[in-house]
């Protein structure tokens, strides 16, 4: 990653909570990401992952989306707790 401390999206554990860095996809999956309200600064939570780790389901404020790993490879967060 760029800076120290901020890790993909898809590194994340079930359970922890994170803020959003930057968003690194361009074009349209860039804005896709975009309209689903996964935006810099925006707070994320790992509520869990289906049985092949693929997709995952994210709680952000108000709602509850699920996000491939390949597209959150692109989210860069900075982690809110410690990994366990």
């Amino acid at each position: 990653m760029e800076a120290e401390g901020l890790i993909s999206l898809r590194c994340m554990k079930e359970g922890q909570r994170a803020r959003i860095a930057h968003v690194q996809a361009s074009g349209e999956l860039g804005r896709r990401i975009r309209d689903m309200g996964l935006i810099p600064g925006a707070e994320v939570e790992v509520v869990g992952r289906a049985p092949l780790r693929d997709p995952v389901a994210l709680r952000l404020p108000g709602f509850t989306l699920s996000l491939r790993n390949n597209e959150a490879d692109y989210i860069v967060v900075e982690p809110l707790e410690p990994v366990n």
